[in-house]
This record gives structure tokens, sequence and C-alpha cells, in this order.
């Protein structure tokens, strides 16, 4: 069986940083691509569009990056795998093997193809444990060698999504479950890099970190993890639609500047 990831390897020396892109796959495995509605298939809003791309630069600081191959809608990497709800402030919540997109439309083309217990079961074996698996085994390898490690969770989502929240999104959005996943050292220069554009940034307001984040962030266990939502128009065209490599490249520089010093913050901890 082919893997459901792509692992795209750090670039000279090693640091103990892995990044994750769970919701930037596009792929459908051959047994269910014709169950999805051909019109939604064809530009799946709910993707992460371009996240992989734009993070590239990170491979030459010695960041190894996993990105998932299929898309959300097979399975979401980032839901609890028993589906608990992840918020519960009444926005919509698209579940681990989601019937809607992020607007409610449904996403099969008919009802009989929504996934059972048996299909739910299937999917996490095939594609959701795995993915977890390797990263573990990349965290527990950095682990080993330096003592310690961070996993940085890559998210991006449009500007604004009425069914999650009435207003815009911030600009970038840290989680840390509140504080739980991640030293507060490591989140405080984190923050102190995204500022250093002219984004506005939010910590835990609206999201703290999904499934990915809550599971492997245990900085009692010498392992931390972070998210990091963005809207997509800071490295996409207005539309959303389309790379935008003036917006991405200023994006980076922040990025860049915030991964820089997270990386010293990783050796002082």
């Amino acid at each position: 069986m082919q893997k459901p990831y792509k692992i795209f390897k750090a670039e000279g020396g090693l640091i103990p940083i892995i990044l994750s892109v769970p919701h930037a796959g596009t792929a459908f495995p051959k047994a269910l691509k014709n169950k999805y509605n051909k019109r939604l298939q064809q530009q799946i809003d709910d993707t992460d569009w371009f996240v992989d791309k734009l993070y590239k630069f990170a491979r030459k600081m010695g960041i190894t990056i996993i990105k998932a191959k299929y898309s959300r809608w097979v399975i979401d990497l980032n839901r609890d795998p028993e589906s608990t709800p992840l918020y519960d402030d009444g926005r919509i919540i698209t579940g681990l093997t989601p019937s809607t997109d992020f607007f409610g439309n449904s996403i099969y083309r008919k009802k009989k193809f929504i996934p059972d217990a048996n299909e739910i079961n299937r999917r996490l074996e095939a594609y959701y444990w795995p993915y977890y698996k390797k990263i573990e085994s990349l965290l527990e390898a950095r682990k080993t060698q330096f003592g310690k490690a961070l996993l940085w969770d890559a998210h991006s989502i449009r500007a604004f999504v009425p069914t999650i929240r009435k207003d815009k999104f911030p600009d970038l959005i840290l989680g840390n479950n509140d504080g739980k996943t991640a030293h507060s050292k490591l989140t405080n220069t984190v923050l102190s890099g995204l500022k250093t554009g002219s984004y506005q940034v939010n910590i835990n307001t609206p999201f703290k970190g999904g499934h990915i984040t809550r599971y492997f962030g245990k900085p009692e266990n010498n392992i931390h993890a972070l998210q990091l939502e963005m809207n997509k128009i800071l490295y996409m065209d207005d539309r959303e639609l389309n790379f935008d490599k003036t917006r991405a490249n200023q994006m980076r520089q922040v990025l860049k500047t915030t991964l820089e010093g997270l990386i010293q913050s990783m050796h002082n901890l």
C-alpha cells in the first residue's frame, strides 16, 4: 500500500523541529474518488492550499516536513479519532470523515457513500494512524538526538468562514491548547517572531490547536507542539485561489524570523 504522506527531508544539519502539513493533500484513493461531488471536488475549498509550498524554505533550516497525501475529505488528520468535537461553542465542526464542507454542502454524490463504522475504521488504519506514527518516529528521533523536540503544525483558512465565525479571522492564530502543549518560553518566542510583521496575531482564539497539537504536545516529556493557522489571503490572491509570490515572500520572512528564534529558544530550553 502507498504511504498516505510525503516526507521532505531536511537539508543541512538537523534541528529538533518537525513541520506537519495535514490539510494540503489533494489526492483521493482510487476506490473512493468517484464517490464525491465532482463539482466541489475540482477545487476543494477546505484544502490548505500551497501551505507546503509556503514553508518549503524550512528544509534548508534543518526542518523535516511531513505532508498528507490525501484530501481531508477522505479523513481529517486533525480531528479526534473518535470524532469527539474539538470545540463546543456552536461553530460548524467537520468530523473525522466529513460528510459536508465548511459551508454545509454535501460532499458525497449519494448518501449511501457516507462511510459507516467499518469504513471509518478502515480509513483510520490506512490513512490516519500511519501519519501519526510517522510523526511520532520523527519526533522521537529528534528527541533522542537533541533531548527535546517540537512539532509545528501548519494550517491556513479562508479569511472569512461565517459558519465558524461571524467576523473575519485574525491574520495569524497560534494555538497551544491554552498553554498545555508547549513550554511558555517557546510560545512567547513564536509570538514575538510573528509580531515582527504587519499582521494581526492572536493566541488560542478562535483556534487553540487541533488534535495533532493536543496529541503530540507533551512538554513534561520534552516534546512540544504548536499550531499556526493563517489567512490564505496572506500568501494567495484576493480570491484565495492562486499562490501569490509577493505576498508569500513577505509571509515567509516573518515565518523564517519566527522559526530562527524558535530554534534558539529550543537550544536554550
